[in-house]
């Protein structure tokens, strides 16, 4: 029924008739159409990758922006300028890609048939995360004298941290040999390398009269080497302080103190102090997900797990990429295939632990392709299979404090004007 108006038609079984032959009529021609390309392309492969170069969907990392800083300003190390550090003399990102020539339909086609010019694909390049963490098995409360704080080392431990095969914008491996030197002088603590260090030690706690300690307990799972210990809720205990908190712990060999806020019963916030002085890095927590609650979810061991750092750019990302790299041993058990990744993208840090296991690939299933879509040479028969261990959560950096707290003074710290230019990250 060409032409006719649905909207003319009286009978509602007829109107719905049309419309579901209109419907139809639609789906078969982007059928064909669909079809019709992928013959032409496979005669032509080029023809593919030109339309694969043009449909590039433009999403907000793509069109991010820096800040146009002078070299002293760089070479300062402001924490609050968005200055890429792996590209210090780009300003702006502009989409410099060729764009490859218009396809002309008439020189491929076949046997007489039409063929329509290549379209993009109605795409949507952003994909809302959840964000979630794991659960492990709550260990008990030990004594200081045996604490795990000086391990022994490892023979079959060797200093990596695991590479990210990704090289796109977004998912760019952090490369932390690219510290500036100012950070590195301000952050002596932080960024000192000296391959004679003991692992370190972390102190797990709450706020005070918090009910969060099984969340807490799970937290011990995912930093090695670490102890939670209560902060009383008695009405005539004393309450102390983080600051008496830190001084405790750097008297006991600790390294690091991890505060575990709450809101309405949930993580809400983690304080991260670096003993003995800080710095003090505050974040927010949101899409808390225990391991028990992902489907699938394996149980995490006791092996140290590697460490892949996605996405810090600027020095602000670099000092919170040190940090983490910070609170896990440097020396990985690889026999134990576990690997946590923290990925940055627009400022919020994904967390997620994963155990991995390669195997050789099954008939059904495709080869492992880079991420520009094509095959990865010498792993044409090998697939990575992964398996979620939890927790899970989005962290956001908040304030970066000079000492312990607040009253030290602040190095950087989160305000909402900073976000009205969507384009703009501080990590």
């Amino acid at each position: 029924m060409p032409g006719v108006n649905p909207l003319k038609i009286g009978n509602k079984l007829k109107r719905q008739s049309h419309q579901l032959k209109v419907k139809k009529q639609k789906e078969n021609t982007k059928r064909d159409d669909r079809l019709r390309r992928k013959r032409t392309e496979d005669k032509d492969p080029s023809l593919r990758e030109a339309r694969r170069a043009r449909n590039v969907p433009a999403t907000i990392d793509s069109k991010r922006t820096w800040d146009q800083a002078n070299t002293d300003e760089e070479a300062d190390g402001r924490l609050g300028l968005s200055v890429d550090v792996l590209h210090p003399k780009r300003q702006k990102v502009e989409d410099d890609k060729q764009v490859p020539e218009e396809i002309n339909p008439e020189e491929h086609q076949e046997n007489g048939e039409e063929v329509d010019q290549v379209m993009a694909p109605d795409t949507d390049a952003e994909a809302d995360e959840l964000d979630s963490m794991l659960g492990s098995d709550s260990e008990d409360d030990m004594d200081d004298s045996k604490l795990p704080g000086g391990n022994p080392s490892h023979p079959d431990r060797a200093p990596s941290e695991a590479p990210s095969a990704a090289t796109t914008a977004i998912t760019t491996t952090t490369d932390l040999n690219l510290t500036p030197e100012a950070l590195t002088a301000r952050f002596p603590a932080l960024f000192a390398v000296d391959p004679a260090k003991a692992d370190p030690k972390v102190l797990i706690t709450t706020a005070i009269n918090s009910t969060l300690h099984w969340e807490a307990q799970l937290l011990t799972s995912l930093f090695p080497n670490s102890r939670y210990i209560k902060r009383t809720a008695h009405f005539h205990g004393y309450k102390y302080s983080v600051r008496e908190i830190a001084k405790f712990a750097s008297s006991r060999d600790f390294t690091h103190v991890v505060v575990l806020n709450e809101e309405y019963k949930k993580p809400k916030g983690l304080d991260i102090v670096l003993l003995p002085e800080g710095p003090m890095f505050h974040f927010s927590i949101s899409n808390w997900v225990e391991g028990a609650k992902i489907p699938g979810h394996g149980n995490p061991t006791n092996h140290y797990p590697e460490l892949i750092l996605n996405g810090f750019r600027t020095p602000l990302g670099l000092l919170a990429a040190h940090l983490f790299k910070s609170l896990l041993p440097p020396r990985p058990d690889l026999h134990g295939r576990q690997v946590v990744t923290l990925h940055n993208q627009r400022d919020y840090i994904f967390l997620r632990r994963h155990r991995y296991v390669f195997r050789d690939k099954r008939e059904r299933e495709k080869s492992i392709q880079g991420t520009d879509g094509k095959l990865m040479k010498g792993v044409e028969d090998i697939r990575a299979g992964l398996q979620e261990l939890g927790p899970r959560f989005t962290l956001k950096l908040r304030r970066v404090d000079k000492g312990i707290q607040r009253g030290s003074g602040q190095e950087w710290e989160w305000k909402a004007g900073d976000e009205k230019v969507r384009t703009r990250f501080s990590l």
